[in-house]
This record gives C-alpha cells, structure tokens and sequence, in this order.
C-alpha cells in the first residue's frame, strides 16, 4: 500500500525575511534584475508558495554606477503615455542614469520580472534602492549578497 506524500504550503505566519544589501557598481542591469526579482517573490527559498508573499527585503545601492552592456546605455529607450492625444514620451535610459532619478532603470527592470497583479505590487515594495553608498536600513543588520560574484558575466565590461 503507497503512502500519500501532502504537499507543502507556505502560509503567512512561516515566512521569515531576511535582509539583502547589494553593491550594482559595476554588474549589469538585466542580471542583477533577475536574481533580485527572485529573491523578493520567495523562489530562492525551498517553502516557496506562488500565492504567498514568501520574499526577503532587498537594498539596492549605488544604482547610478549599473552597467549597460552594447549601445543600450544610449539606445534603450522607456515610453510612456500622458492620456492625451499624441502624448507618448520617451526617454533613453543614458538620460534617466545621468539624472535625478538613477534608480528607476534599476526599479522598472524588476518591476517588469514580477507579477503584474496585487501580490507582485506588495513584492516591489520591498525593494529599496539608493544611487549612491549610503541608505537608512543599519538597524535591519542585512546581509551582503555578492551578485557580481556569482557568475563572470554579471560583471562584463560594456
């Protein structure tokens, strides 16, 4: 007689996060975006539920020194619409790095590898990111995850 084997599912109260710091100078955006957007959905851990937040926090800085390998720097290009006839924008991803608001090349890339649904918007919301060494998240102790280490190719030369 064959036993029956339950499958496991993660429920809010078993999920413990962690805390994440990762340096992006110098790893490139398309890598870094992949393994951050797995670790805030919770698929790097072996509980991993698809209908449970099971995510850790991620703190990203130095996000203006992200690197761009090709001509993406200069030709990749973000659109968005007013909601006004003949009102589509765009702006090369070279302007956003080199203006206010460097770190939204890095927040769109992994917005973009999340769900699009009311679960994916509560997993962007533990990612924060810094252009710059500095961020505000000392008392939460995280630990340094070394994207640029894992694999040759996270840290390419343009």
């Amino acid at each position: 007689m064959m036993q029956s084997m339950k499958t496991y599912s993660a429920t809010p109260s078993d999920v413990d996060r962690r805390w994440f710091v990762v340096d992006a100078d110098g790893v490139v955006l398309g890598r870094l975006a992949a393994v951050v957007a797995n670790i805030l959905r919770g698929k790097n851990k072996p509980m991993f539920t698809p209908n449970i937040d099971c995510g850790d926090y991620i703190v990203i800085i130095n996000a203006e020194k992200i690197l761009l390998t090709g001509n993406k720097r200069t030709d990749k290009t973000y659109y968005w619409h007013t909601g006004y006839p003949g009102g589509i924008k765009s702006r090369t991803a070279d302007r956003i790095l080199d203006g206010a608001h460097p770190e939204r090349v890095i927040s769109k890339a992994v917005e973009r590898m999340l769900p699009k649904t009311v679960l994916g918007r509560q997993q962007i919301g533990k990612l924060k990111i810094y252009s710059g060494s500095e961020h505000p998240h000392e008392a939460q102790n995280p630990e340094v995850l070394d994207v640029a280490g894992m694999n040759p190719k996270n840290k390419r030369s343009a």
